[in-house]
């Protein structure tokens, strides 16, 4: 009697069959092998970790779940088939198609797994550098190869079950012409984000406006259905994004300067200090260092306004924040106002001259206060007794 029968006559005595234990030996080294997997992925996870490459540590983070998942159905199939082949239970007969279905949403588990961990990787990388890049563009990537896995895995899944793929596809695309005229308004949005994220007029944290509608605000989301731009008073709007094909859409975050431009009167009396006024605030305003002089600038006297002598100042400011560009307005404004003042100029406001051809019979000549003048402005009413 060979080794194989005095085993097999001793399991007869325990009253076991040989086919439990090579079930029991096939989960034991299963779950060995899982082990095992989880404590290598461990490691190398731990070792790249240490690298500069955001790829590789993201493959192990991603591998370590689906790897055992995939070990575990491995395993627990081929026990499985072991039952059926030894004690015959028809019942376990569709546990092939089952483990190729597993295998398949394993593999598929891994790919989405990966993708989501590599992009929240990338992120911080990028971030803790201080680099710049496109968040919508990534954004879109991303949603287009978790898309790309899924739609695979499930044609790859029907396949391996006997469906003809041809013929899904071809239901798919008569449905397709039906789906596609009872939700026109659907795909009007998906294309209308496909086409934000290809021509990228705006990303998130861009400050858009639109002067077609009232729309104004910091863009927090770009979804595939609506666009969510949340306002200053802190208002979120829900933007469909096939509205975007239709009105104008302005970016002031890309703006490379602001501009100011800003009349400003002096008076009548003072029409003998506008040359040195305009010329001096020229000067003032190529030497400050916060308005780009490389870019256009501007000063002139511009016109006989109805009560002052305008003059007016076209330049670009260095910054474009909105804060920073009020401040360096107000500090333009304030040294304008004190280059008048030097000029023994005074800034005009509105007001209006009387002139009495013949005065007013038995009253006293009206004096200043009350804002009278012999003489008549330009601009002036002029009435007559």
């Amino acid at each position: 009697m060979n080794d194989t029968e005095a085993v097999t006559g001793y399991l007869d005595t325990l009253g076991l069959e040989s086919w439990v234990v090579q079930v029991f030996v096939a989960v034991f080294m299963t779950a060995v092998a899982a082990l095992v997997a989880k404590r290598l992925v461990s490691k190398l996870h731990a070792a790249f970790t240490r690298t500069r490459s955001v790829w590789d540590e993201s493959f192990t983070a991603a591998l370590d779940a689906p790897l055992r998942a995939l070990i575990w159905i491995s395993g627990v199939a081929f026990a499985i088939e072991i039952i059926q082949t030894e004690a015959g239970a028809t019942i376990f007969e569709a546990v092939t198609p089952i483990r190729d279905v597993g295998i398949i949403a394993t593999f598929a588990w891994f790919a989405v797994r990966f993708i989501r961990i590599a992009e929240a990787n990338f992120i911080a990388d990028r971030q803790a550098k201080g680099e710049i890049f496109d968040r919508a563009t990534l954004d879109a990537v991303v949603k287009l190869l978790r898309l790309s896995v899924l739609i695979t895995a499930f044609l790859v899944a029907l396949q391996t079950l006997g469906f003809s793929i041809s013929g899904v596809l071809a239901f798919g695309g008569i449905g397709g012409i039906a789906v596609g005229f009872a939700a026109k308004d659907l795909l009007a949005n998906f294309f209308g984000g496909l086409m934000i994220y290809l021509d990228r007029p705006f990303a998130v944290g861009d400050w858009v406006r639109s002067p077609d509608r009232e729309i104004e605000g910091t863009v927090e989301r770009i979804g595939w259905r609506q666009t969510v731009i949340r306002g200053f008073d802190t208002r979120p709007l829900y933007i469909p994004n096939s509205a975007f094909a239709n009105i104008v859409v302005e970016n002031p975050s890309r703006m490379r300067n602001r501009q100011i431009y800003e009349t400003i009167g002096i008076r009548y009396e003072d029409a003998g200090a506008m040359a040195a006024i305009v010329a001096e605030v020229e000067a003032m305003l190529r030497a400050h260092e916060e308005i780009d002089s490389d870019n256009f600038l501007m000063v002139n006297f511009n016109a006989f306004a109805p009560s002052s002598l305008d003059f007016f100042i076209y330049c670009y400011t260095r910054t474009t924040a909105w804060a920073r560009f009020h401040q360096v307005k107000q500090d333009v404004l304030l040294r304008i106002a004190g280059i008048i003042d030097r000029h023994g100029a005074e800034i005009a406001f509105p007001t209006s001259t009387v002139h009495l051809s013949g005065g007013v019979p038995g009253a006293e000549p009206p004096s200043g206060d009350y804002g009278f003048s012999a003489r008549r402005a330009p601009g002036s009413s002029e009435s007559s007794d």
